[in-house]
């Protein structure tokens, strides 16, 4: 039968993500709409989404926070681009996007002595092989993957190189110890569900005198440069942004932050996530044609929650005719208007991909397992 509850937010996307709950656009009237960037109230509200971000994360004082270009992954190519080179360096690879940076690091800025630490979807490398003696780049969550580092017991505190992670679907999701973290990048259109095209970059003080003790041998167009006359930049970390932002996502960043501290700050924002990722667990525990991507439950992400499928008729078509099966799986979801835009990364096995951020209200994720049942019923019957 088909089901009779709809989730009330049908919105489980990885990226961009839902909005806050009660969202509208009642909440960006405050815009500061065709006023300057550099002029001295949209500067404060740049400053503000720093200062809140850093306030609700609990980022160390003495770390620079700063609003730069192109999302997360511009975020990550700045510090990529302007701090590699100066040791050796591993890379830590077992989804897409770590995937990403491996290029960049092999391919692009060809640091001949790098270490690549690759797993399948679906599995972690042996964190414990990370040389943090060297330069060492991770994702802190696969968005593509499913699959987190359960903890940062693995990274020393007094390591000689720099951890940088690339933490966009963790962050405000999952306890993140800056302490433990060099480089931090993240975005606004993750679990904040804020608009796209600005990132966020955190640097420690290891990082900053990395910065200014050391100048890559490749040259660093101008968008990627965080200093000048080797001393950092302190303007980027202050409001004054490398390129223009949009006022307007500035103000659906902070009707975010401001939803975040009004529901109990991190913890709540926690919570919310953990609770979805527990429905949807639940939802497996009894289901005979799923299951989750990430193999250890301590390394199962509680955001980009990835499920493959285990349905033996699915298990025995040819690579093509699952691809096809699972498109439609999605497809059918999409038609009756309960989920959108769910399907599996293209590059990661086909299934599913549930958001299940901070935004995603608990609710909608139980009353999408029933129709999850219902569409998989349909795809099966078709393919019969």
């Amino acid at each position: 039968m088909k089901p009779t509850t709809r989730p009330a937010r049908p919105y489980f996307s990885s990226g961009p993500c839902a909005k806050r709950p009660g969202w509208s656009l009642s909440g960006l009237q405050g815009a500061l709409l065709g006023r300057s960037h550099r002029a001295a109230p949209a500067k404060a509200r740049l400053q503000e989404v720093i200062d809140h971000s850093k306030q609700l994360l609990g980022v160390p004082e003495d770390y620079r926070l700063g609003i730069v270009p192109a999302s997360d992954t511009g975020a990550v190519e700045m510090a990529l681009w302007s701090l590699l080179g100066a040791r050796g360096v591993d890379v830590l690879a077992w989804e897409s996007f770590g995937s990403g940076w491996k290029t960049d690091i092999e391919k692009q800025l060809r640091i001949d002595d790098c270490r690549a630490l690759v797993a399948d979807y679906g599995e972690l490398p042996d964190l414990s092989q990370a040389d943090f003696d060297r330069d060492v780049v991770f994702t802190w969550n696969g968005t593509t993957s499913g699959v987190r580092v359960p903890n940062a017991d693995w990274i020393p505190e007094d390591r000689g190189g720099l951890a940088i992670c690339d933490a966009t679907s963790a962050v405000f999701a999952m306890e993140i110890p800056f302490e433990k973290l060099d480089v931090v990048t993240w975005s606004w259109q993750k679990v904040l569900g804020g608009e796209a095209a600005h990132g966020m970059l955190a640097l420690s003080p290891r990082a900053v005198e990395r910065l200014e003790s050391f100048t890559p041998a490749h040259p660093l167009p101008k968008i990627f440069r965080l200093t000048k006359g080797g001393k950092l930049i302190e303007g980027i970390f202050s409001g004054a942004t490398i390129n223009t932002p949009s006022m307007l996502a500035v103000e659906d960043a902070v009707d975010a932050l401001s939803w975040a501290e009004e529901i109990g700050g991190l913890p709540s924002l926690i919570a919310r996530s953990k609770a979805n990722l527990a429905a949807l667990d639940a939802w497996v525990e009894s289901c005979p044609w799923a299951d989750f991507l990430a193999i250890d439950p301590e390394a199962r992400s509680s955001t980009s929650i990835c499920l493959r499928i285990t349905d033996d008729w699915f298990t025995g078509l040819p690579a093509d005719a699952q691809k096809k099966a699972a498109k439609s799986l999605t497809r059918c979801l999409e038609e009756e208007g309960v989920a959108f835009d769910i399907g599996s990364y293209r590059d990661a096995p086909p299934g599913l991909r549930i958001w299940g951020g901070a935004t995603v209200d608990t609710e909608d994720i139980r009353a999408l397992t029933a129709w999850l049942d219902w569409a998989w019923q349909s795809v099966r019957s078709d393919g019969n």
